[in-house]
């Protein structure tokens, strides 16, 4: 569930006119709902209160300092995978010891400012990370906790560019691999291997996939306690699904009810690192109608919002519901007929909604795009030098801008032109 919906013929996010608010920001914009992401967050938390997890919210999913820091108040910590994203981290004020650190390709930079600053630990992904790591950690006197993350081959029928765990992915250690390194590890002298870590995907709508993972983990954590090597954190990533259009994705109830058997009386404090389940359907992207092209095969509507500012259509094909910020629109006298919603960049791929069945539609009228709260703005660029959009939350029904508008200057504002070309 989330908290935009209508009243009156208009839509609203909780107690606000989302006309009235794009009024004050402009167009397009993203808009959160505080209230959708703290109620996410606790849900998750109440599902797995039995084994009282550390949530690890995962900011690649939406790394806005505002929904991080609301997160943060609520007790969550944070899964980063990037130098930018600790620092983001450490902005909002979220205890270091809350922090874990993913990423295939951490850097020697990157890795001495976690070890620094006191991370819980580095999820580990390869054999020459594990010693870049320890070299780091060698130079720095410190000892440091690491999880090594398990590739457990599993489907997680998802979208093939959000599939992590089948061994054709490049995350990961296989079991025989990260196996002999828990039990031989005397190169390791200052790694403390604590942990595991497994995550196969994303937007996985139902549990099979993570009771078939973690059987298999559960299992192995068994033959290392056989050969006296104890693990004392499990980390069972992220990657539960939303409702975007007509899936039934599993509830956090349901989840926590397939696996906590699972996983629940090992001894092991449990990580989660949830993204989407939390932040998707908490926010949208508001765009402005700019023309309506009728051509002999097909009709546009033309939006000032663009691939740049969302990719996930692009990208993946992702299904993202569009909706009028007034619904009355939908009562609109007029052919109903398929549409493409597409913005003004010089690409094809340019969409964010493909053949949908759409009303007449007017100049200027505003349109909602749903479910942008989770891979929205963290992976919007300055394609054809667009500025990046606002975002703006929606707190007890007051209205906040928590990112401003990019300006032309912007753009410009790293960039030198050499003297010798003037």
């Amino acid at each position: 569930m989330h908290e935009f919906r209508y009243k009156n013929n208009q839509l609203y996010c909780e107690g606000l006119n989302i006309a009235e608010i794009t009024r004050k920001v402009g167009t397009p914009f993203y808009l959160y709902s505080h209230k959708t992401l703290i109620d996410h967050y606790r849900k998750l938390k109440t599902a797995f209160e039995k084994v009282n997890p550390l949530i690890c919210f995962s900011m690649k999913s939406n790394s806005s300092l505002a929904v991080c820091k609301a997160l943060v108040r609520e007790g969550a910590g944070l899964d980063v995978v990037s130098g930018g994203e600790l620092y983001k981290a450490l902005k909002v004020g979220v205890n270091p010891k809350k922090i874990v650190y993913a990423s295939v390709g951490k850097t020697e930079r990157e890795i001495a400012q976690a070890i620094r600053v006191g991370i819980l630990f580095f999820n580990v992904e390869s054999l020459p990370e594990l010693e870049l790591i320890n070299r780091v950690a060698r130079s720095l006197k410190k000892k440091v906790k690491v999880s090594l993350r398990l590739n457990p081959d599993v489907a997680a029928k998802t979208h093939k560019f959000i599939t992590t765990g089948k061994k054709e992915n490049k995350f990961g250690l296989d079991f025989t691999t990260a196996f002999n390194l828990f039990l031989d590890h005397r190169w390791f002298s200052h790694l403390d291997m604590a942990g595991i870590h497994i995550h196969i995907g994303s937007q996985i709508t139902e549990s099979a996939p993570f009771v078939a993972a973690l059987k298999k983990t559960v299992t192995f954590i068994g033959r290392l306690k056989r050969r006296g090597v104890k693990i004392r954190y499990l980390n069972i990533g992220g990657g539960l699904g939303i409702v975007y259009s007509k899936e039934a994705p599993q509830t956090a109830k349901d989840f926590a009810k397939a696996i906590l058997p699972i996983i629940g009386r090992k001894g092991l404090k449990v990580i989660l690192e949830p993204g989407r389940f939390i932040a998707g359907n908490s926010g949208i992207l508001v765009t402005k109608v700019l023309y309506v092209k009728e051509t002999q095969s097909k009709r546009f509507i033309i939006v000032d919002a663009a691939m740049n500012d969302l990719l996930r259509p692009a990208l993946y094909h992702a299904h993202h519901e569009v909706l009028p910020v007034r619904s009355s629109w939908f009562l609109a006298t007029g052919a109903w007929g398929k549409a493409d919603v597409v913005g003004p960049v010089c690409e094809s791929g340019d969409f964010l909604a493909k053949d949908r069945k759409m009303p007449p539609v007017e100049e200027g009228e505003l349109l909602a795009v749903m479910g942008a709260g989770a891979y929205g703005f963290t992976m919007s660029s300055n394609y054809n030098s667009r500025p990046r959009v606002a975002e703006a939350m929606v707190i007890r029904n007051k209205l906040y801008i928590v990112r401003d508008r990019e300006s032309y200057k912007d753009l410009i504002e790293h960039e030198r032109i050499p003297k010798i070309l003037k």
